[in-house]
């Protein structure tokens, strides 16, 4: 029986209780993402305790327990978020970055002669979370994301938008990934219509709300005296998936 070598990249918490960046597992073949599941919980103890909810990628798109795995594939495994040409049919920006959000020149880039409101959604670090378990006050965020299929996924949303609200014209959605200090901007989402009644404000509210679910981006918050990766509860569905 052949065995297939497999390279799997770790982000966020996997990252942290593996100790590194990514894992090698032989399995054998034929195989599927369970099968390499229940190879990692075998080889690599210390990540048991995720793999309940952990989610999977098979070359930048969302997979399932019964997805084929074939020698050379890209995998991943990640907790579930917290973030080229595309033929897309309306002006876009879609970012991963470091650096803060040049909103005004964002604005200039998807208005239109035709465009008569941008709405956009601006987040930022906050100094306090109130929340069980949490840091009591944190001093800063560091952010992560798996650049490529991120990016994958935004313009997934676009397309998601523009089939609900066919008249919106701009998409932008912006992530930040470092470390971001208190009232750093966090992600940046604007959508550009005609008029402000032909979805903006809605379209709006769908892109970030869609960005907390599908893009591959997760966030730690870091406090006096501890630290903590914030995982989701969104559980992706074949629906999901380009």
């Amino acid at each position: 029986m052949n065995n297939l070598e497999l390279s799997i990249h770790l982000f966020a918490t996997l990252k942290d209780r593996a100790g590194q960046n990514a894992i090698d597992l032989s399995v054998p073949a034929p195989a599927t993402v369970q099968d390499v599941l229940d190879a990692v919980n075998l080889a690599y103890p210390q990540l048991s305790a995720s793999l309940p909810t952990v989610l999977v990628a098979v070359n930048k798109e969302f997979a399932f327990p019964n997805t084929a795995i074939a020698e050379g594939d890209e995998i991943a495994l990640f907790p579930p978020v917290s973030g080229g040409e595309r033929n897309l049919p309306h002006p876009t920006y879609f970012a991963i970055s470091s650096a803060a959000p040049d909103i005004a020149a964002i604005y200039r880039l998807l208005a239109q002669p035709s465009t008569g409101a941008i709405v956009s959604f601006t987040g930022l670090v906050r100094g306090q979370t109130a929340r069980k378990g949490m840091p009591a006050e944190t001093l800063y965020l560091e952010y992560e994301a798996y650049n490529s299929m991120a990016e994958d996924k935004m313009a997934q949303i676009a397309r998601e938008i523009w089939q609900q609200w066919p008249k919106v014209q701009g998409i932008a959605i912006v992530q930040r990934i470092g470390k971001l200090d208190i009232s750093d901007v966090t992600t940046f989402v604007a959508c550009a219509s005609g008029h402000r009644d032909q979805g903006s404000f809605e379209a709006a509210r769908y892109g970030i709300d869609r960005l907390k679910e599908i893009v591959p981006v997760w966030k730690k918050e870091v406090g006096q005296d501890q630290s903590k990766w914030i995982e989701g509860y969104y559980k992706p569905t074949p629906n999901d998936t380009l």
